[in-house]
């Protein structure tokens, strides 16, 4: 307290003109916080003003601390990358706006922590699979009798004959809280998903919570299993693990998808493929339209012809403008999620699901020009029939909920502020790269064997 009187009085001082001003160690022009390659290589020029002395210490003293400051930004790892610069040059810079500042945590330092111990268990199974009637009553009796927690499951597992003839677990079944899809609202009572069987039982858990998600550990008892890391064997220990917490989870984007019916026209004289334009406010009836569906999807929307034999041929706008028509089979709007799953196999890109952004990809479009693109996360997609188009299209969330688009209607894509987190089972860089390899044989080919000639390849050939 007494530091800090004395600092509070000199300053005092300083600005009554009784004490001469401090001299600032680092001059403007030499600070460069941003660049510490401008003050880690090349020579030190000293403005005139400055003694040799002065300048010398104070420019090695700020070369010092950047390049401290440079070893960290190397050792941190940082996943989104650094913060970048908003000064250009001498005089040029970004225009300050304080209403978008957003702070977004590195997902390299993402650990899971509970406030309160977990005491709902949610356990999905995937159904019409005989396999998965042992994993499923170990895990129960596990959370039930040594973990003493109170587990969730649908009545349609329970109901199951073979659960329903098992003697041995009918103390467990008795013990088990049972709801139903569409009927039952659970979504403020879980504190863990956990999921046994492949990657349709992760999205499954995702549809049953249209808002916050609890953390989800997916167990790999499936076909593919790209989205379940953790291998039954050791469920005990893994669990175990999660419950002390401090756990490496992913925060895997989801859509907000919204379908409006009768709300959208579009003078043809105004737009065209070749000429994008904004949207009028008087072509869009806000009175007339009707959400009729609203959804979070976790992999992706599909836009495609349906029955029909003719090609689809829908508008793709993007914050109001129009950007292209697309013509063909259909087209996919996708999370980084969803890149590996029905967008990779028409073509698209594999993006790691940190990366926030959107995809779209055409499915077989009749146009060799049309390449897959990826947008920013923030942006609103919206996705309407052409007035030209010759039949209607259908639209599928994540596999299910299918239903058919008319002219007027129109499907609205952005990102969701609710995402699934996934526990890892190492962190989240490794288990991704590991269900690259093992699940969808990424790069994965016949090594090339070596010279046993020691001279080089051209002399050989000649």
């Amino acid at each position: 307290e007494v530091l800090v009187d004395e600092n509070q009085s000199q300053r005092q001082q300083e600005r009554q003109g009784k004490l001469p001003r401090r001299h600032k160690e680092v001059k403007r022009s030499l600070r460069r916080p941003d660049c510490p390659e401008h003050l880690l290589g090349g020579s030190v020029h000293r403005l005139p003003e400055q003694p040799e002395s002065e300048a010398s210490v104070s420019v090695e003293d700020t070369a010092e601390s950047c390049r401290k400051r440079w070893d960290r930004c190397r050792r941190g790892h940082f996943l989104h990358g650094p913060y970048p610069a908003t000064h250009f040059g001498p005089k040029a810079c970004v225009l300050p706006n304080p209403t978008s500042v957003m702070h977004i945590q590195d997902p390299a330092s993402q650990r899971l922590t509970w406030s309160k111990p977990p005491l709902n268990v949610l356990v999905i199974r995937k159904i019409r699979d005989e396999t998965l009637l042992e994993p499923f009553k170990e895990l129960c009796r596990f959370l039930v009798e040594e973990k003493h927690l109170m587990v969730y499951v649908e009545k349609k597992v329970v109901d199951d004959g073979s659960l329903m003839t098992d003697d041995s677990f009918s103390a467990i079944r008795n013990q088990l809280c049972t709801f139903r899809e569409g009927y039952d609202d659970i979504s403020d009572r879980i504190d863990l998903i956990i999921c046994l069987g492949g990657d349709g039982t992760l999205l499954y858990a995702s549809s049953l919570f249209q808002g916050s998600v609890p953390p989800v550990m997916a167990f790999h008892l499936g076909s593919l299993g790209f989205l379940t890391p953790f291998k039954f064997e050791s469920f005990k220990t893994e669990v175990d693990k999660v419950f002390e917490g401090n756990a490496a989870i992913i925060l895997r984007s989801r859509l907000k998808v919204k379908v409006v019916k009768g709300m959208f026209q579009r003078n043809e004289q105004l737009f065209s493929p070749q000429e994008n334009g904004i949207a009028p406010h008087n072509h869009i009836n806000n009175e007339a339209g009707k959400i009729t569906l609203q959804l979070q999807v976790l992999n992706e929307v599909v836009v495609d012809r349906g029955p029909s034999s003719y090609l689809s041929n829908v508008d793709l706008y993007l914050d109001g403008r129009l950007i292209t028509s697309v013509l063909g089979d259909g087209v996919i709007v996708s999370t980084p999620t969803g890149s590996t799953a029905y967008a990779a196999a028409a073509g698209a890109s594999m993006i790691h699901p940190n990366v926030p952004a959107i995809m779209v990809t055409p499915i077989c479009p009749h146009s060799l020009s049309f390449r897959p693109i990826v947008v920013p996360a923030g942006v609103e997609l919206m996705i309407t029939l052409s007035p030209d188009a010759r039949n209607t299209a259908w639209v599928s969330f994540d596999g299910r909920k299918r239903e058919e688009i008319q002219h007027g209607d129109s499907i609205k894509i952005t990102t969701s502020c609710f995402p699934v987190p996934s526990i890892c089972c190492h962190d989240l860089v490794y288990d991704w790269f590991d269900s690259l390899a093992q699940c969808l044989h990424w790069n994965i080919r016949k090594k090339q064997t070596r010279l046993t000639d020691a001279s080089d390849s051209s002399e050989t050939e000649n």
